[in-house]
């Protein structure tokens, strides 16, 4: 776990921490609410260099006053990349993370080859709303999240004291960037301006956002592939994490070589 102090233009000085993972092609891996704890496994399953960045404030860690928005996040590790010198990355976020993966496409940096949003949220979609996750007991949150909560959902009065303190730390500091209703009114019609080869990511069980709020997300997003796995909920990285594996190293693998051959194409002939 390494420490980072970035310089975020409109916000100032940020520190990130950054676990990595593995070697190889570059993943920047996003978390959602409930943590980098709930990602990190996944990225053990992954034949590349994953970093896994904690969102400032989560996990107790240091959040500046100024940086209190999903796109400033997004801005972060547009930063972070550039700290590290990093290309021909694919992002990958999960919930939340993948609110903040849209944020940083629209941001189009240059070290970004593509996205992958997983079950992402932040979007508003007539009829489709997002889980009031602020009003949802445990075992409500369990049920929405997840194809088969009795073996994934968690009862948090079986943890400990310090992981039940840092767990409502992360629930304020999730309203602070999200706000409660989760999304953006504008993000819809933003989305237009992604130029990046973006894959959407979506469990069919998912009841904090339903699939059809995944498929209007893809919709919004010129080109974008989407992607529904079956018996999954919210957070396929630990439900069905091979079958997650498998569909981004799909879409790294077809993207590149789709790059590949258009990098080796023939210039047309001068008139």
């Amino acid at each position: 776990m390494t420490s980072h102090l970035l310089t975020v233009d409109g916000i100032g000085p940020v520190e990130v921490t950054v676990t990595e993972r593995g070697q190889g092609r570059p993943i920047l891996l996003l978390h959602g609410g409930g943590g980098p704890l709930t990602v990190t496994p996944w990225a053990d399953l992954q034949a590349a260099h994953v970093l896994i960045p904690t969102h400032p404030g989560f996990n107790a860690t240091p959040r500046p006053a100024a940086l209190d928005s999903i796109g400033g996040l997004a801005a972060t590790y547009v930063a972070l990349l550039d700290a590290l010198d990093l290309t021909d990355v694919t992002v990958v976020g999960n919930s939340i993370g993948g609110w903040i993966a849209a944020e940083m496409a629209l941001l189009d940096p240059a070290r970004v080859g593509r996205y992958v949003l997983v079950d992402a949220v932040g979007i508003e979609v007539p009829g489709h709303p997002v889980a009031d996750f602020f009003a949802l007991s445990p075992a409500e949150l369990a049920e929405r999240s997840y194809h088969d909560p009795a073996t994934f959902g968690v009862d948090p009065a079986r943890l400990p004291p310090p992981v039940r303190e840092m767990m409502a730390g992360n629930r304020v500091t999730i309203e602070v960037y999200a706000g409660r209703a989760m999304t953006d009114p504008t993000l819809a019609g933003r989305l237009g301006g992604v130029t990046r080869p973006t894959l959407v990511v979506w469990g069919e069980a998912d009841r904090i956002g339903d699939p059809d709020f995944g498929r209007a997300f893809a919709a919004a997003i010129p080109g974008a592939g989407f992607t529904l796995l079956p018996e999954t909920g919210h957070l396929p990285q630990i439900e069905t994490p091979d079958a997650l594996t498998a569909v981004v190293r799909e879409f790294m693998r077809d993207e590149t070589q789709a790059a590949s051959a258009t990098r080796s194409r023939p210039a047309p002939l001068a008139s």
